[in-house]
């Protein structure tokens, strides 16, 4: 009788470990973008502190790690079905702190100018996040989405060493694009087949 005993035991105790293991796996498959989100929010937090102490290269180097982050989020959470609305909530979230308000630092504000052009550089970035994030047509964005505005922003700084004046120019311009009505292609399209395809023969 206790050979039974002990088979049934050992039979719960694989089945037991083998649905533990499967609730792991479709707990990380469910949030593996939001973890990515995350990790997303902390460089533009740390972008914050590095420009708030002038490390602005540092900061600039911390952005253009969430704009991968960013695009990563989500590509991983279409390959893995994973999307949600808490998801879509903490990358809203991650994207305006770190292509917003550690972006608009980078512009250096130390007068009334100044802060003016970083706090519209940060409305428009709200704006895009609340009212032009979907274009209504497939593969496609209305505006500039903010995350190729502050790698622009974040590369112009750290190709010309610094440049206020011309980076300033610069965010006026990407203020325009971002808060622009025209259509845009979708990071579905860059990350299709096709889209390589064409890069690759015209390249």
């Amino acid at each position: 009788r206790w050979v039974p005993g002990i088979f049934q035991s050992t039979k719960k105790l694989f089945l037991s470990q083998r649905s533990g293991r499967g609730q792991t796996l479709e707990f990380i498959r469910k949030n593996a973008a939001n973890g990515i989100s995350l990790a997303n929010l902390v460089a533009g937090l740390s972008s914050v502190l590095c420009s708030l102490n002038r490390q602005y290269h540092h900061s600039c180097w911390l952005l253009l790690v969430g704009f991968l982050l960013d695009l990563a989020d989500g590509a991983v959470a279409r390959q893995l079905n994973a999307c949600s609305a808490l998801g879509a909530k903490l990358d809203d979230f991650a994207d305006f702190t770190t292509f917003g308000l550690a972006t608009a630092l980078l512009l250096q504000p130390q007068g009334v100018l100044d802060g003016s052009l970083a706090i519209a550089y940060v409305m428009a970035v709200f704006a895009r996040l609340c009212f032009l994030s979907s274009a209504g047509i497939p593969f496609t964005y209305r505006g500039v989405p903010c995350p190729y505005a502050s790698s622009l922003l974040a590369s112009t700084f750290l190709l010309t060493g610094g440049h206020v004046t011309l980076l300033r120019v610069t965010a006026v311009v990407m203020i325009l694009f971002m808060v622009d009505r025209g259509f845009y292609p979708h990071d579905k399209v860059l990350e299709s087949q096709l889209w390589k395809k064409l890069v690759y023969i015209g390249g």
